[in-house]
């Protein structure tokens, strides 16, 4: 990666952390009809493994030099998916909570803290 780009995203990657998380409760809460659909079996799945993965990374990569932390993280963001879950369940008429994407949500964030670890032990060497 470019050392300008580096540089960009060390100096915002709280700012990116906390966007992205935003972000995410957005897109769990608002009604996607009118939006294109992929007709792949379980998109949906692989969107949410995918968004969680990119949280994860994103709050891992805040944290790089506080890896004590990373448990913490990784129960929150697995509780955060939990919820978001739940409040498409209780607080939309649109959207409906589903166990199989809290299991893609945690999925992704499991994903990205082993890449995160290796990612950062392959540095240290």
């Amino acid at each position: 990666m470019p050392t300008p780009i580096k540089r960009l995203l060390e100096r915002n990657a709280l700012l990116i952390a906390v966007s992205f998380t935003f972000i995410i409760a957005f897109l769990s809460l608002v009604s996607l009809k009118g939006v294109a659909k992929i007709n792949i079996s379980n998109s949906d799945k692989i969107g949410h493994l995918v968004a969680y993965f990119i949280l994860g990374l994103s709050w891992f990569h805040v944290f790089k030099k506080q890896r004590k932390k990373w448990l913490y993280i990784t129960l929150l963001l697995i509780i955060y998916g939990m919820v978001l879950e739940g409040l498409q369940g209780t607080l939309t008429t649109y959207r409906t909570a589903d166990l199989y994407d809290e299991f893609a949500n945690a999925s992704g964030v499991l994903i990205a803290l082993l890449v995160s670890y290796l990612w950062l032990k392959k540095r240290e060497n």
